[in-house]
């Protein structure tokens, strides 16, 4: 379906100061505005989808915002009002006496066939939380969903700050046969949510930035009365969620437990863990990316669980082509664990620690290597007994130490800058659970993906021995090994000091494993083991 849109700009333009208006008119770009901006004693901007503007060579003054409020409706507890039967939104900053002297007028649309991508989800009758950042499209998405739901259900539309519905008490036409429930202040939006389920029967709650912890009680409530609950969140994307202590019981919450002495070697962990507190209120969780591409996490359960268990969650990918296509990549198939001992066919056990310590996600689709598969399939690595040059783009990785370690090695591997010139993405586990448009970019290219718990020589080297699969002409004895595993130890301690707040070591046997602590202990930081053997590796962190 082709995406239509309407945004009555001209409404918008008619309680600007005409200087402003003009200027706006002049530039002539009003399908890429976003919002023009209005601060006492600065020059007026306009702020476009590639950058803002500057619109005028004088400064605002005192008189231009007061024609501006006074043409506006009365501002809301949260400091915002509108403008009657539109969906522009006009939000004041005040000094202390109250008088507002600055305002941040932001275009409004209804975008008509937004949630195409997203229509099997929304008539699936399950709850669906979105999460985005600001000004990436989830009240305009949230606006087409209940429009489109409202022609076969019954819908109403929690409207705190009248965005979804715009300003006045008639809805905006982009809503549809929805009805909406105006909420008079956003710390009684709670309120207003358990009264349209009481009240008015509805088959489907519409509520936009769920943010305050009465708000995700209520959800909750809602939930579990059986009806189908569609909101959105501030967040990038569901580790954010899980971090925030206010909205994480959206998605069942996390809880401190102690297991068993019998249950935490059967799990390989320490005994306290984190453990999902509740089922969560809403069964599909939508990350927007931008305005065309999002991840889909349909058990939402199983995405949190599977968080908490130190793995990434494997989402679907959804993406809308510039010719309108959508374009949808279900998550890859999880990838078994190799059965032999340290899951490489060399004889050598140097590389025990690299990819098996990136419980985080480490490289994709190497079949020989234990350990979990990123997102999208991508293309295999030939081993270097094929002799071919393998290009590598370091995400956050020390270039100087991987061409030092490929020059040891002497292995055919050329650094390169762009990842458009790379077969492989060597990244970290924050880096890569943080989720960068550079990793999207290489699950949607093929890129093999390879993720290392910390920056340090010995896991660089490691990934080269997976990478490679370095037989046995780098095999090490027991000293090789133990200064080895010695130096990580010193790095990581290094890295602690410089800020890090925890680092990972590679996997050594328990007598290597005492002397790593000990290094810790002089440095006055603090360290634990973690697994089984012969993954049982050491953290370092401050105490």
């Amino acid at each position: 379906m082709e995406q239509h849109i309407t945004d009555d700009l001209s409404s918008l333009l008619a309680i600007l100061p005409p200087e402003i208006a003009e200027a706006l008119t002049e530039i002539n770009r009003y399908n890429d505005l976003l919002e023009v901006i209005l601060d006492l004693g600065r020059v007026p901007t306009a702020r476009f989808t590639d950058g803002e503007y500057n619109l005028l060579n004088r400064e605002v003054t005192q008189d231009d915002l007061d024609l501006v409020v006074l043409q506006v409706g009365d501002f809301d507890a949260d400091n915002r009002a509108g403008i009657e039967r539109t969906l522009h939104r006009i939000s004041g900053i005040r000094n202390r006496r109250g008088e507002v002297v600055g305002l941040t007028c932001r275009v409004g649309r209804a975008v008509f066939g937004t949630i195409d991508i997203i229509r099997d989800i929304i008539e699936s009758g399950n709850s669906i939380l979105i999460l985005g950042k600001p000004g990436v499209g989830k009240t305009t998405m949230l606006r087409e969903a209940a429009r489109v739901l409202a022609e076969t259900k019954r819908v109403v539309i929690v409207d705190t700050s009248n965005e979804i519905g715009g300003d006045g008490d008639i809805p905006h036409p982009a809503v549809g046969k929805a009805r909406r429930m105006q909420v008079p202040t956003p710390n009684l939006q709670h309120e207003v949510m358990i009264e349209a389920v009481e009240n008015h029967n509805p088959e489907v709650i519409v509520i936009d930035e769920i943010g305050r912890e009465l708000e995700a009680q209520a959800a909750r409530t809602i939930a579990e009365r059986g009806v189908q609950l569609i909101g959105t969140a501030h967040g990038i994307n569901l580790d954010n969620l899980l971090l925030n202590p206010t909205l994480s019981d959206l998605v069942g919450g996390i809880e401190s437990v102690t297991l068993s002495d019998e249950e935490a070697r059967r799990r390989g962990t320490q005994k306290t863990v984190l453990e999902r507190r509740a089922p969560p209120t809403f069964d599909v969780l939508i990350e927007l990316q931008d305005r065309h591409s999002l991840f889909v996490h349909g058990d939402v359960t199983l995405a949190v669980d599977t968080l908490l268990r130190g793995r990434p969650s494997l989402p679907e990918v959804r993406s809308r082509t510039a010719g309108g296509e959508i374009v949808v990549q279900p998550p890859p198939e999880p990838q078994q664990p190799s059965q032999q001992g340290n899951g490489r066919k060399s004889k050598s056990k140097k590389g025990d620690g690299s990819a098996k310590q990136a419980k985080g996600g480490s490289q994709a689709w190497a079949p020989s290597v234990e350990m979990e598969t990123p997102r999208a399939a991508a293309k295999p690595v030939e081993p270097a007994n094929s002799k071919r040059m393998q290009s590598v783009y370091p995400y956050g990785i020390a270039r100087n130490r991987l061409i030092e370690a490929a020059r040891r090695f002497k292995l055919p591997l050329r650094v390169v800058d762009s990842l458009d010139e790379a077969d492989v993405l060597l990244t970290l586990k924050n880096f890569y659970r943080r989720r960068p448009r550079l990793v999207a970019d290489a699950e949607h290219q093929g890129v093999s993906i390879y993720v290392l718990r910390s920056n340090t020589v010995t896991q660089i080297e490691d990934f080269l021995v997976e990478l490679f699969e370095v037989q046995s002409d780098v095999t090490e004895d027991s000293d090789d090994l133990l200064q080895r595993a010695m130096r990580e130890a010193r790095e990581g301690i290094q890295a602690i000091m410089n800020g890090m707040p925890s680092i990972d070591l590679s996997p050594q046997k328990a007598s290597i494993r005492r002397q790593q602590h000990e290094l810790a202990r002089q440095a006055n930081l603090q360290s634990h083991s973690y697994g089984r053997d012969p993954d049982r590796h050491i953290r370092i962190y401050r105490g």
